[in-house]
């Protein structure tokens, strides 16, 4: 089997990205066996490889493409065929998208992070408690220390599985405010389901408890 092929296997079969560096250890014995035996030269070769690899996924002939994402390599589908998939999609089960309140509290913490909950807070208008505990739930954001002022909040920030859920390198990849609203609506609806109020804690206040209710008007996933 050829290098590339191995390759291709491994980010296939991969639940998260897969970085170069886990791929080299997978396929090192491969690459010895052509005769390249120092460490430098092996990784080098993978990642020529590699290259190349992302390289044929990027051709108009396939649908499917190779990204790196969240620090590792990972396949998903190419922007021009989200709809089609969405389609898809849309026929297998409901959608459900996430709130208003849960997109206006991830999007602060994107663009602001590290912060903390009277910040964000401060920047919405409104008590935020209950939307951060469904984010935290959901592994978007996790928490990040605590500032050192007086009682020390918690800061919180985005995590790994935000950037794999938004195709991100890294959070410098962030798009325009708008653009990100945008890209939220689209990716979130099928995978997060409504919690019950019971869970909401009873100093929420009522906008974060009907934040894990669906909204009447969903739009399809972003089955990237």
């Amino acid at each position: 089997m050829s290098l590339k092929a191995q390759l291709e296997a491994i980010i296939y079969a991969a639940e998260t990205p897969i970085t170069l560096e886990q791929m080299t250890s997978l396929v090192k014995e491969s690459v010895v066996a052509e005769g390249i035996s120092d460490e430098a030269q092996i990784k080098s070769h993978v990642r020529s490889n590699l290259e190349e690899l992302v390289g044929q996924y990027g051709s108009p002939d396939h649908g499917i493409e190779i990204r790196e994402v969240a620090g590792g390599y990972r396949m998903s589908t190419k922007p021009e065929q989200h709809e089609v998939v969405r389609s898809f999609a849309r026929s297998l089960k409901p959608p459900i998208r996430l709130s208003l309140p849960a997109l206006e509290t991830l999007a602060v913490i994107a663009y602001k992070q590290p912060v903390t909950v009277p910040e964000i807070n401060d920047i919405r208008g409104v008590d935020s408690g209950g939307v951060i505990g469904t984010l935290l739930d959901r592994k978007l954001i996790t928490t990040a220390g605590r500032k050192q002022v007086i009682g020390r909040p918690i800061l919180y920030k985005t995590t790994k599985e935000f950037l794999m859920r938004f195709g991100l390198k890294d959070v410098n990849e962030l798009p325009s405010m708008e653009e990100f609203e945008k890209l939220v609506a689209e990716s979130f609806q099928a995978e997060l389901a409504p919690v019950e109020a019971a869970a909401v804690p009873e100093t929420a206040s009522s906008e974060a408890s009907d934040e894990h209710a669906p909204e009447a008007a969903p739009t399809p996933e972003n089955a990237s």
